[in-house]
């Protein structure tokens, strides 16, 4: 279904890394950060991961539609590391950090991050989508004098994995398999097609598609 309607693009997200991606296809959008308690059933990592991010997404439009905001339309994400069936959220401090970042280096392990698309038309039906893309990245050992400097940096506290790849961490990973973005936290160049899809203009390279949104 092609939409022809105005809508409000809403981020779902405070994490400057986010911001930031979506920022490059300029289009304007408001943040509104959700204080929903993460937590999930799933175990399969690509349904915890796009399990989460549907359950902010909701949580936001829920927010907006109590607010009375008129034709939002919702980005919500979620990432999460995972090396054999374990899931490495963000660390609680910084032995935590040293612990997964241990537990990580010489291996190969799976980013996978969830993103929630979500509008409302005109009869009050909620449209959703739901998809998630994954990147391997592989560590390095990690020197020890590496390891004591990336955790005294900071870094490690706010990232699922206890690194991001756009900072000091570019230090023990020796590679990195499938989108860069999705690691950095965000699929921009999934999230473009699956978003131009979503809005009915899957073939169009002209940036029509643009026109949807408030500016």
């Amino acid at each position: 279904m092609k939409l022809n309607k105005k809508m409000k693009l809403i981020l779902a997200s405070s994490s400057p890394r986010r911001r930031e991606l979506l920022g490059w296809l300029n289009i304007p959008f408001e943040i509104v950060g959700s204080g929903v308690e993460e937590i999930t059933e799933k175990t399969i990592p690509t349904e915890v991961a796009t399990d989460l991010a549907a359950l902010k997404g909701r949580d936001i439009l829920d927010v907006l539609r109590k607010r009375g905001e008129e034709n939002p339309f919702i980005i919500a994400s979620d990432t999460i590391v995972t090396y054999e069936d374990k899931i490495y959220g963000k660390p609680k401090d910084v032995s935590d950090a040293k612990r997964m970042l241990l537990e990580l280096e010489g291996k190969r392990h799976s980013v996978v991050t969830g993103v929630y698309l979500s509008y409302i038309d005109d009869s009050g039906e909620v449209h959703e989508r739901i998809f998630s893309a994954t990147s391997q990245v592989t560590f390095e050992k990690i020197d020890r004098d590496i390891l004591d400097i990336y955790l005294e940096s900071g870094e490690s506290l706010d990232k699922a994995g206890a690194y991001g790849i756009q900072g000091r961490s570019l230090c023990f990973i020796s590679k990195v398999e499938g989108s860069y973005s999705n690691v950095v936290g965000f699929p921009i160049s999934d999230f473009l097609r699956e978003f131009k899809d979503f809005l009915g203009h899957a073939n169009s390279t002209n940036g029509e598609w643009r026109e949807l949104f408030e500016h």
